[in-house]
């Protein structure tokens, strides 16, 4: 909401049949600019040849040609804009200065159509239309993306959380391990010691002692593997216990989602598309009416001399005509010839005004419902998501609930067979204890520290597995940082989101309140104590549902000559003081967005209804916030301001 940048550039614009200008250029000095004469001197078709360099779409072809341009040179860049007509319609093609003129055509182009200035005086949604270049919808997707990602992030932190709590008990086990460790140790040393010592005793052959070895070495062997594969089964049972468990849950689960009906889904889309058929007609309609619109205020202010001089049935002079027009109220009707009041026209317009902004209504209207069947969409589309990931888990848990058991069921074999084994070594051992009372004792010892080394290798793979779960929790502990950090850089997003729209709101009716405060004063509108925006929510019907909304309710306050002081309508006032608070209002959408930043020219036109010096008074107000205000004015009111204002008389 910064005011404009000084500029020294001046712009120059080539105009070619557009409006009612057959050819002409003329240069634009930073600041103002008045465009001053009578009725059918082109100034507004100028203001319309600039706006269609500019990017506008609502700029007219000249009646009598098949194609016009505009062309705007400004700090060393030339934009422009080819109108070509095609039938009934006129086809707007080129490199103009902007991609989207929705900004400029609402707080820019100030010429009597304009939807902000009108929105005021036809009591229209003030916060509507001044929000709606915001867009909304991406915002708030935005919003829920950033929070399904904070949710995720809060989740694993919470899960890090819990590794963290883990981690000592994992360290105090392994703590009991490395003392079980040193213990077995010491117990083993012992045996081997006495095993020795035993050794020492035997006076018989070496030869069977080393086959007894060797057979104690193989059990041992086969009991290191009969131990893995124990613990093997052990984890299989334990995944089979676990993915039994998720499966009853992920069955609950699924039977509680509701089934989507067969067809909903595609019948919405269908529902969708025919409403956008609908929006799509009335768009066109709408904009046929605001042609129709501009045509017809065109040829009230005589713009479009060529066309009146045309339906005139008699000889007069152009000169003639000027005059007769000047002195009378009545006009040439352009559908059949005929003299009629202007009141009649201007009435009739207002009808086509007031269809036109019913068509609006029911634009709206149609987009609302779109936007209620799409949500209803979106929660169909959302449930059978669920319904089908829940189902796909399902089904994987199946497929590895089975892998697992036809595994267990191999290491249980194994298990078996390795047990024959066993079984088989030890009977061995045994023949040879019994071939061999001498041995009995050796045999004893032999079997001690089997058993015991055994043991001690289980505990040190276990300690081995636990070190190991230490050092990978340890390791994502190490993401937490960055989780935090990533979670605070959302924290911010979205209150810089959530926040985004309520300070557009709160700007603009801080603008609006605060610029119709100095503009009061500045034009002496002494009857007229206030004139602001307040901010209410209200419950408004959207399509077939009732929503809460903000909208902005304007207020207008007087007071008495004995100090009474009163609340009064829009209907009350003035036709100056209606045209004033719509361009205010205008104007405060016009610094909310920072207009000045994305168009350089702000365009004022159709202001008669506003005395002279206070024309002179809002210009002057007005000139502060763009680089090129160009204000068209009829001479007798373009007198009341500063002489400095670079003036053009020729169109």
């Amino acid at each position: 909401m910064s005011q404009k940048a000084e500029t020294t550039v001046q712009a120059r614009l080539s105009v070619s049949n557009i409006g009612g200008i057959d050819e002409t250029e003329t240069r634009f000095k930073p600041g103002v600019t008045i465009l001053s004469g009578r009725n059918t001197t082109n100034r507004t078709s100028l203001l319309q040849s600039i706006m269609a360099a500019l990017g506008g779409r609502q700029s007219s072809l000249k009646a009598d040609a098949d194609e016009g341009s505009a062309t705007l040179e400004i700090d060393g860049e030339t934009y422009s804009r080819t109108l070509t007509r095609q039938g009934d319609q006129v086809a707007m093609n080129g490199d103009p200065y902007l991609d989207d003129p929705e900004l400029a055509e609402l707080f820019a182009f100030l010429l009597e159509s304009n939807e902000a200035r009108q929105a005021v005086v036809q009591k229209q949604d003030l916060r509507e239309l001044l929000m709606r270049p915001v867009d909304t919808d991406a915002i708030n997707a935005e919003i829920e993306s950033l929070n399904e990602e904070k949710r995720e992030i809060d989740d694993r932190i919470d899960e890090l959380a819990a590794i963290e709590r883990e981690i000592p008990e994992l360290k105090q086990e392994r703590n009991r391990l490395d003392t079980q460790i040193e213990e077995k140790e010491a117990e083993l040393s012992e045996a081997k010691a006495e095993l020795d010592a035993a050794d020492t005793t035997v006076e018989d052959s070496r030869e069977r002692q080393s086959v007894l070895e060797e057979k104690f070495e193989e059990l041992k062997e086969l009991r290191n593997k009969a131990d893995r594969i124990d613990r093997r089964i052990d984890s299989q049972e334990n995944s089979l216990d676990a993915l039994s468990e998720e499966r009853e849950e992920l069955e609950n689960e699924l039977n509680s989602l509701s089934e989507v009906p067969m067809g909903e889904v595609e019948s919405i889309e269908s529902e969708v598309q025919q409403l956008r058929g609908r929006i799509q007609e009335l768009t066109s309609t709408i904009s046929d009416l605001q042609t129709v619109v501009q045509f017809n205020e065109e040829m009230l202010d005589g713009d479009a001399s060529e066309i009146s001089a045309a339906l005139e049935a008699d000889e007069e002079t152009e000169a003639d005509e000027l005059t007769e027009q000047l002195v009378s109220d009545t006009v040439v009707c352009w559908t059949c010839g005929s003299d009629v009041e202007s009141d009649q026209i201007e009435a009739t317009i207002d009808r086509i005004r007031d269809l036109r902004q019913s068509k609006l209504e029911q634009r709206q209207e149609l987009e609302s419902e779109i936007d209620e069947l799409q949500d209803e969409k979106e929660e169909y589309e959302q449930q059978q998501r669920s319904r089908e990931r829940t189902e796909r888990r399902l089904a994987s848990i199946d497929d590895e609930i089975d892998e697992r058991r036809e595994t267990l069921d191999e290491l249980e074999a194994d298990r078996e067979d390795m047990a024959g084994q066993i079984s088989e070594l030890e009977d061995e051992i045994e023949d040879v204890e019994q071939d061999n009372d001498t041995y009995s004792e050796i045999l004893n010892h032999h079997k001690r520290v089997n058993q015991l080394e055994i043991e001690y290798e289980r505990l040190q793979d276990e300690r081995e597995e636990i070190t190991e779960q230490i050092e990978a929790k340890e390791s994502e502990l190490g993401e937490r940082d960055d989780l935090q950090e990533r979670r605070g850089e959302i924290t911010e997003e979205l209150e810089e989101l959530q926040t985004r729209i309520e300070r557009i709101e709160t700007d603009a009716i801080e603008e609006f309140n605060q610029n119709m405060e100095t503009v009061l004063s500045l034009l002496g509108y002494e009857n007229i104590d206030r004139i602001w925006i307040e901010r209410v929510q209200r419950n408004v019907r959207e399509g077939r549902r009732k929503v809460t909304k903000n909208v902005f309710e304007l207020h207008i306050v007087r007071s008495t000559d004995s100090d009474t002081v009163y609340e009064d309508s829009i209907d009350h006032l003035s036709e100056s003081e209606r045209e004033v608070t719509g361009l205010v209002f205008a104007l405060a959408g016009y610094l909310v967005h920072d207009v000045h930043e994305v168009v350089p020219f702000m365009l004022l036109d159709s202001i008669e209804a506003i005395d002279a010096d206070r024309i002179a008074g809002l210009v002057e107000h007005f000139e502060q916030y763009a680089d090129y205000l160009v204000v068209a004015l009829l001479t007798e009111d373009a007198a009341a301001l500063d002489d400095a204002y670079p003036r053009i008389t020729e169109i």
